[in-house]
């Protein structure tokens, strides 16, 4: 057990390292990376902008009906800026990219290896972590910031129709009390950061899962899996993580 988890992780380090060294800014690989933002990032938007919009109508309500109980319901935009900014937005970003887009990744490279078509790129002088994973992992770095944002404004807009035209609060203390409340640096671009390194985390271990799954359609399945739960526990422990030294 132990000398298979040192082995583990010493090839997910030699793993790390190829990435790093097979990403360069070559015509090719930059054609790649478009295509692979476009399939990984541009196709997962309805998603994220549906869970956005459904998280910002739930806290909404929610944090109505606490607040009200202490004659403090205009601060609900407050509540919604800082708790989507600063937790619940990268993290279910993130998830939501995982099993959308991370389970796609580890599918891919798995049929990939059950098919050979990682062994042929070797053999014909192709690095295959450069032509098959490298475009793939920054194309997740690129586009979960990008998911977060969007899944941030439509949380809000959706915030804005239900407090203003359903609930019933004045629409221009809602805006004030979430500007006031919210600072660009210490929320927003932080919550940017964090999106950026769960998307590195959720390629890296859907990469990592299916370029060494075994060769056949069994071990493409196991480590689409595999990929989707491991990559999720890690988007929830680096999220601890990175909120216990980034918000002060």
């Amino acid at each position: 057990m132990f000398a298979s988890t040192v082995r583990t992780l010493g090839q997910a380090g030699l793993f790390s390292f190829s990435v790093l060294r097979a990403s360069r800014p070559t015509a090719d690989f930059l054609r790649e990376l478009v295509r692979e933002i476009y399939k990984i990032g541009a196709r997962s938007l309805p998603i994220i902008l549906v869970g956005g919009a459904f998280v910002g109508l739930s806290l909404t309500l929610l944090g109505y009906k606490a607040l009200t109980t202490y004659g403090a319901a205009n601060q609900v935009s407050a509540l919604l800026g800082l708790g989507m900014y600063r937790e619940l937005a990268p993290v279910l970003t993130a998830l939501l990219f995982v099993g959308r887009a991370g389970s796609s990744i580890a599918a891919e490279l798995g049929l990939m290896r059950a098919t050979d078509q990682i062994t042929a790129l070797g053999l014909m002088g192709i690095d295959p972590v450069g032509k098959a994973v490298a475009p793939r992992f920054w194309a997740a770095v690129l586009s979960v910031p990008l998911l977060t944002g969007f899944f941030c404004a439509a949380g809000i807009v959706a915030s804005y129709l239900e407090a203003v035209h359903v609930i019933g609060l004045e629409a221009g203390p809602f805006w004030q009390v979430m500007r006031d409340a919210v600072d660009f640096r210490d929320d927003f671009l932080v919550a940017l950061q964090k999106a950026a390194v769960f998307g590195a985390l959720s390629a890296w271990v859907a990469a990592f899962v299916g370029y060494h799954a075994e060769p056949t359609i069994e071990g493409t399945s196991l480590a689409t899996t595999r990929a989707v739960v491991n990559a999720s526990l890690l988007v929830l422990m680096f999220n601890f993580v990175l909120s216990a030294l980034l918000f002060r």
